[in-house]
């Protein structure tokens, strides 16, 4: 007796097909091949039942033959049938191992198992994938090298494909699967992708809503109408899980709108004919809009006195109803009551009035059950090592579970910078009843920030600064931060490192060291480079920083630095003494070599709920600094900083700050480098040192009125910084669509104020002050004054006369005869006129010296672009002092890594 399978014409034909390409070595269709479930068909059957003499098997070269004996139910002595052969070929398909099966029996007993192995997947190559990168579908593949090919998961692979185009609005997706046969029973799997126009939500109808319009409806939803306006968001794809995400949006607006009863219908969502786009429709039920009746808090557990939190329900009676604002309640509730150690189960209890359309809400705090942590658990974290996350969790395995530490535990976790917002901390069930795991969930995001500015200067040639600061050293939690600027006659160096857990305590200690050169010069006789001023600062800090609560921490540093500002004497002094007439007020109270050491404080209170981008929460911080513990310099600076975020719905955050600082000198005048400055960052609509006191210098024009114009081209001016500060911001964030969300922007509204002040009055040159160095001309002028020209050694430079015949006008170090350098002799017998430099008649004046607020409206984008994080502010000046320097728009950009 033989039994063979029966296959359908198409699939012999497909068989034929196979070895075609084989010889040919092209792909072909793979689920093409398929056919129907295989039947088997005997030869030839026997017409009563026999004994199984030997079961043999043939045609395996992978599989041993018992194994093969091993998947039918055919044992030597046991008898058979026509039904037993059928089970035993269907036994064999249904293992997914053999291409082809056959089982013959020569009439005795002895039965013999063809089979043809299914082959071995050599690789898996995708092909035609433009929108959608490899990296994305080849986890969703499960068929991989060396297994053993089959049709079944190939059919999975391709449904897991087409799903994963559907998420991305791709439902015109088709994915064919191709086979390529190779030697040795092998294949080649090939998925070839036809990606598709993406599927758009042409429209969003919705039947029911009489409150609300529709276009207020949908800008609740995630899912967006196509439009000019949603060029660059990706919510106009459609996407099954958004619907049903929008569905629940649209409730929670209503339920905080008050209509309790709301609910959505149906929702339905229509390919258009050409396959192209669909289009959704919800039908709503909106119901009656509520108001608050009798609003309690009751309190089951004995140490928690419900009188005591009362002043926490918001809501009173009479108010509309708000369910986010119930929601709120029990978290707030929940929060008060875990930070004096309880573990409450806060519940609300509804009492619903449909007749007078208020619902009353009794807030309980029951004991909840004690739980207790089993295990934390992190993932995602290639990068970041797992301490560093483990350490920020105010919760350890062992204790019992509280909401209000896991909070806190995820706060923390996203303060730190290094991951992807919206991070959640996940509850999940642990071994048993009083158990509980807590799962999170990370996703790392670049920590390093890169800034790179580069120029040239026909004096200073190329000029770089380059500064690259990582906030996540090798994963440790580690920062790590340095910056060099260079040019042919300016150079910088500075880093910094920061370790948040010195030794594994919560102890934070880092340091900075710098050294700063800066050459100001000018070309003189021959070529030579004249000095103005040198600059050079070196210096270091030390810092550390230990937590006196959960949310208090105090921060000390001690500081060293050594500045040496000097001017050439020969150039800029008289009489022994700085000049002003010639280097400026503003060097002249800079110079000289100065030692500064200081220590100091800060005492820093942070509930923020994360550093990086805060929603809520406050930050206060007070600090001091003495500098007198040793070194020339004394003084004692206090400064006091407050800011507070909240979050006032819909994705608004509001937010304000103060700040304010004094600085007194101990037994000597503060310098003007240890003074506050005030503008450009922290004062958007002002230049950088643009408020506050200042000395403004105003060149002499003859025959004008008046006679020292005040206007940028006629005037300079040095900023002298005050004694005394204060600032104020108030800033609103405005939230965009998900389109410019997935762009990064982050647009807001802001108003600064703030003043700087409090210097004594210095000394200043004008017509009107006795001493005026600039005489008068018998037409009432001012007269330029002169100053003999000496090179940067202090060497009287000469000119040559016009009678000389040669070299005429050219300066030189010679007083007699000329030379082209200071080492060349002097040739000739010319008597050279001392070289002098003219001095511009101008007046002083002192401006800004005012508490006065300076006021300025604007506003702003954040933009983390392709190139790094970019802000851009455009402000309008309301109050301002004058003197101040206005700026109206500002910019700044880095990048990340």
């Amino acid at each position: 007796m033989t039994a063979t399978t029966t296959n359908f014409t198409r699939a012999r034909m497909m068989s034929a097909l196979l070895v075609s390409t084989m010889l040919g070595g092209m792909a072909q269709p793979l689920l093409a091949q398929e056919a129907a479930a295989p039947a088997p068909a005997p030869a030839a059957a026997p017409a009563g039942a026999g004994i199984v003499k030997s079961v043999n098997v043939a045609g395996s070269e992978r599989l041993e033959a018992d194994t093969v004996r091993s998947y039918v139910k055919l044992t030597p002595g046991e008898p058979y049938t026509r039904e037993t052969l059928d089970e035993a070929l269907k036994d064999l398909y249904a293992t997914e191992l053999f291409a082809d099966v056959q089982i013959r029996d020569d009439g005795a007993g002895n039965i013999t198992l063809q089979v043809r192995e299914n082959p071995v997947v050599n690789r898996i190559v995708i092909e035609g994938n433009k929108r959608l990168k490899a990296e994305k579908i080849n986890p969703e593949i499960k068929l991989a090298a060396r297994q053993i090919f089959t049709r079944s998961k190939v059919r999975a692979d391709v449904n897991r494909i087409i799903e994963l185009y559907r998420r991305q609005g791709r439902f015109a997706a088709t994915i064919e699967p191709k086979m390529v046969l190779l030697d040795q029973n092998r294949v080649d799997i090939i998925f070839e992708i036809h990606e598709g126009a993406k599927s758009k939500v042409r429209k969003i109808n919705i039947i029911g809503n009489e409150k609300f319009s529709d276009g207020r409806l949908r800008g609740e939803m995630a899912t967006k109408q196509t439009g000019l306006t949603k060029i660059f968001s990706s919510g106009t794809s459609y996407d099954p899980d958004r619907m049903s995400y929008d569905q629940q949006k649209l409730r929670q607006f209503y339920l905080t709108n008050g209509y309790a009863d709301f609910r959505v219908v149906s929702a339905v969502a229509e390919l258009t004919p050409d396959r192209k786009d669909f289009i959704i429709t919800y039908v709503v039920e909106e119901g009656s809009r509520y108001k608050f009746g009798d609003v309690d808090l009751e309190s089951e557990i004995r140490d928690i006195k419900a009188a005591s939190f009362k002043h926490l329900l918001p809501m009173k009676k009479g108010d509309w109803y708000n369910a986010k604002l119930v929601e709120d309640t029990v978290d707030s509730i929940t929060e008060a009551t875990g930070l004096f150690g309880f573990t409450p189960d806060v519940r609300p209890d509804f009492t619903r009035d449909k007749d007078d359309l208020t619902m009353g809400v009794v807030f309980k705090i029951n004991q909840a059950p004690r739980v207790y942590v089993e295990r934390i658990d992190i993932n995602g974290n290639t990068h970041t090592k797992d301490k560093v996350v483990r350490r920020e969790f105010r919760l350890s395995e062992g204790d019992a579970f509280n909401s209000f530490k896991v909070k806190r535990s995820r706060d923390r976790i996203q303060s730190l910078g290094f991951f992807q917002e919206k991070l959640e901390v996940e509850q999940k069930p642990g071994s048993a009843p009083d158990r509980t795991i807590l799962e999170a969930n990370v996703e790392e995001k670049s920590t390093g920030e890169l800034q790179v500015s580069a120029g040239y200067s026909s004096l200073e040639k190329f000029i770089v600064d380059l500064s690259i600061r990582e906030r996540n050293f090798m994963g440790k939690g580690q920062e790590v931060r340095a910056g060099v600027s260079y040019s042919t006659y300016s150079k910088s160096v500075e880093l910094g490192f920061t370790e948040p857990y010195i030794f594994d305590k919560n102890i934070a200690v880092g340091f900075d060291i710098f050294r700063r050169d800066y050459n100001s010069f000018q070309y003189g006789t021959g070529g030579d480079r004249n000095t103005t001023y040198e600059q050079s600062t070196t210096g270091f800090q030390i810092r550390a920083g230990v937590p006196l609560t959960e949310f208090i921490t105090l921060a000390v540093r001690y500081g060293l630095s050594y500045d040496d500002v000097s001017l050439n004497k020969f150039t800029y002094y008289t009489n022994g003494a700085c000049d002003p007439l010639i280097a400026g007020r503003y060097l002249c109270d800079a110079i000289g070599k100065r030692l500064t050491s200081s220590v100091g404080y800060s005492l820093v209170y942070d509930n923020l709920n994360n550093r990086i981008r805060p929603t809520r929460g406050q930050r206060v911080v007070l600090s001091q600094d003495f500098a007198g513990l040793g070194g020339e310099v004394r003084y004692i600076k206090s400064s006091f900083e407050a800011t507070k975020y909240w979050g006032v719905g819909s994705g608004f955050v509001f937010s304000a700050g103060l700040e304010g600082g004094y600085i007194k000198g101990l037994g000597q005048a503060v310098r003007l480098t240890d003074r506050f400055f005030l503008g450009e960052p922290d004062m958007r609509g002002f230049g950088i040192r643009g408020v506050g006191p200042r000395v403004k210098r105003s060149f002499y024009r003859p025959g004008e009125t008046p006679a020292f114009p005040d206007n940028k081209n006629n005037t300079t001016d040095d900023a002298l910084g005050g004694n005394t500060y204060y600032r104020g911001r108030l800033e609103l964030e405005i939230p965009l669509g998900n389109g410019a969300r997935e762009l990064g922007l982050r647009p807001s509204i802001f108003l600064d104020a703030g003043a700087v002040f409090g210097v004594k009055k210095p000394s200043l040159i004008a017509p009107e002050i006795a001493g005026y160095p600039f005489g008068v001309d018998s037409n009432g002028n001012f007269i330029p004054s002169s100053r003999n020209q000496l090179d940067s050694k202090g060497r009287q430079i000469y000119q040559v006369p016009e009678n000389a015949g040669a070299n005429v006008g050219a300066l030189t170090l010679c007083s007699t005869g000329f030379s082209n350098s200071a080492k060349d002799p002097c040739v000739g017998s010319s008597v050279n006129t001392p070289y002098s430099t003219p001095i511009q008649p101008f007046r002083e004046d002192f401006y800004g010296d005012s508490a006065m607020p300076r006021v300025s409206v604007g506003f702003g984008v954040n933009w983390n672009s392709p190139f790094g994080p970019f802000r851009i502010d455009v402000a309008k000046v309301l109050l301002k002092e004058k003197g101040d320097n206005t700026k109206l728009f500002t910019f700044n950009v880095g990048t990340q890594f």
